[in-house]
Parts: C-alpha cells; structure tokens; sequence
C-alpha cells in the first residue's frame, strides 16, 4: 500500500467552523474513541468500526429495509411510544448494508465513510483560499483523532506541505508514540481537561486520566522546548488551548472548575493561550435516536447564563488570567448553542 492510500474512517467533514481552532476551519471528525464520556457529543464516533443509524424524519415507513435484511436485525418497533419505530438488533446486525442500499428515502445510513489519505486531502485543500484569508485551517478532531494516528501523521505532513495550518482536538486519552509522532506536523492543540480527580474521571468517562496528564505535561514540555530551540526534530511553533466541557453535575462544579484553575495556573499558564469553558447543550440527542441508545442527559436542559457566569467566576477566583479565559455554547437568552461541548 502506498502513502496515498493509507485509509481512516470519517464521520462527519464540517466546512466553516469558527471553535475548533483560529480563524476559519474545515473540522474532520475521525471514528472511535477510547472514552465513553455520559454526555458524548458524537455518539456515532465511540465506535471504531461502521454503524448504521436510522433518520425518523425522512423515513417513508415503506419498509424496505426489513424486507432486504438477511439476518432480521431490521424490524417494525410496534410496542414503542410513537406511532412508528424501527427496532435494530445489534448482535444479529452483520453490518452488509443491505438495509443502506433498500431505503429510497435515505433514513437508513452508515455512521461513517472511508477515506483514502489523497481523497481527504484533496477535499480539505478545496477550501485553501479561505484558510490564507480568514486565518484558518483544518483541524482533526472526532471520537479521538490520535486513534487513527499514522493517518493524522500523513494527513498534517501533507496539509503542511501545501501551506495549510493544522490543530489537533484531542481528549488527550492516547500512546504518548501517537502524540510524539502527531505534534512535529501540529501548529495547534485543543486539549480537554474534563474532571482533575482520577476517580471522577473514570466513573464518568470510563477511563482515569492519568495518561491524559501525562500527555498534556508532554505537549506542554515540546512548546517550551520550541522556544528554546531544542525541540526534537522540527522546532514548529506550537499553541495550546484547553478545554473544559461544562456538564450538570459532572464537571461543572465549582470544585472541579476550581481545581483546573489552580492546575492550569501553577503549572501551564506560560503554555496556554487559551482557557475555554464549553456550555452544556442538547443538541445531540438526535444523533442517540438514530443510534437508537439511550442518553443520559436527554432531559438535563440547556444551561443558562447565571450558571456559567457563577463557573467563569470559580475559574477566576484562583488568580487566573482572565484574557486566558473564554466562553464558547451560549447564544442570547441563555440558551447553549450546537458545538458547546464535547
């Protein structure tokens, strides 16, 4: 197999995004992810391999899929509280497709899509006009990025190699070789802090984070070491910016936000360009249904102002810088909007 066509599996290109990084982006989500966090933003990306999902909203009810699935994985939901459901048994779906290819409406569709390393890089450089405009780039993010590393390696070296900024949106949970092998080609790291007490971490992520420090502390070592010139390999400028999911009684309390205040300030601040609390929205819970899972925060609501302000004041009250610190997922009113946490 050559370069060009090592492969990774995509779950979403999103052209024009302004949070994932500087200026103007393209976001590549990538599949599979080593956490489970309750309030997971991208559902369809915790699995590496494919998944299908079903659309109520362009569903014909015409049934097609049943009648094409060879295993009668695909059925009519007739016990549920709608009028019309479809039920998909996991464990005898053998993923062929077939009920993909019978639906004429589209409701029916994979989770992702394969991209060989040239076909992704050519549909990123599409927009490479309005990178060198708007000060902007393309960022990988997912599920975790660092999953598929040998690609994300190919895919920045190339990006690079065509004048393009880079930047990583990672949850930090990965080998430290996938970092080491990643940030030489990385002109930016989005860097989740979620819960500072391991335990914590685990009970709501399913992993400690003790490898996520680990890692962070190594991002934060190779900028330092490239201002001083002695970074290993290509002494690239390198930005960190951390980010905080605010999530209703997981890690947004002021213990927890009061405690990465103080992490971030005694031993990050010299690294960190950017400190982002991101407020907790609902907007995925749509993607749950297709899945036809379950979601822990279905009927948490949006969080309101007053809540994030009394979090940004936690935040402050460390002795934070405070034009480190910014807020991203509220619109007028209060409400969160799409994108404010991971």
């Amino acid at each position: 197999m050559t370069v060009d066509e090592l492969k990774c599996q995509v779950i979403e290109i999103t052209r024009g995004t302004t949070h994932d990084g500087p200026g103007m982006r393209t976001t590549v989500f990538l599949k599979g992810c080593p956490l489970h966090c309750l309030w997971c933003q991208n559902p369809e990306g915790m699995k590496a391999g494919q998944e299908v999902w079903w659309e109520e909203r362009k569903c014909i009810r015409c049934l097609a899929c049943v009648e094409a699935c060879p295993r009668g994985a695909v059925g009519e939901d007739k016990g549920g509280r709608r009028a019309f459901g479809l039920r998909r048994d996991r464990e005898k779906c053998a993923l062929c497709g077939a009920c993909v290819e019978a639906c004429p409406s589209l409701a029916m569709s994979f989770t992702g899509r394969e991209w060989t390393l040239s076909s992704l890089l050519r549909e990123a450089l599409k927009d490479r006009d309005y990178y060198q405009a708007f000060g902007g780039g393309v960022t990988v993010s997912g599920g975790e990025p660092l999953g598929q590393h040998p690609f994300v390696v190919e895919f920045f070296a190339r990006l690079h190699e065509a004048g393009v900024h880079t930047a990583l949106d990672t949850c930090g949970f990965a080998p430290a070789t996938a970092f080491a092998a990643v940030l030489p080609h990385t002109d930016h790291v989005l860097f989740d802090i979620k819960i500072l007490d391991p335990e914590m971490h685990k009970a709501h992520t399913g992993q400690s984070n003790e490898t996520i420090m680990e890692n962070l502390a190594a991002v934060a070592q190779r900028i330092r070491q490239a201002r001083s010139g002695k970074a290993p390999g290509e002494n690239r400028p390198l930005k960190l910016w951390i980010r905080t999911p605010l999530i209703p009684e997981a890690t947004a309390t002021r213990e927890n936000i009061t405690a990465i205040s103080r992490f971030i300030r005694d031993n990050l601040l010299d690294v960190t360009e950017r400190w982002e609390l991101c407020a907790f929205n609902s907007a995925c819970q749509s993607k749950y249904r297709k899945l036809g899972l379950a979601w822990t925060y279905e009927q948490v609501p949006m969080m309101g102002r007053k809540v994030v302000d009394t979090l940004q004041e936690a935040a402050l009250s460390t002795g934070m810088t405070g034009g480190k610190l910014a807020v991203s997922g509220l619109i007028a009113g209060g409400a969160a909007s799409e994108g404010g946490s991971r």
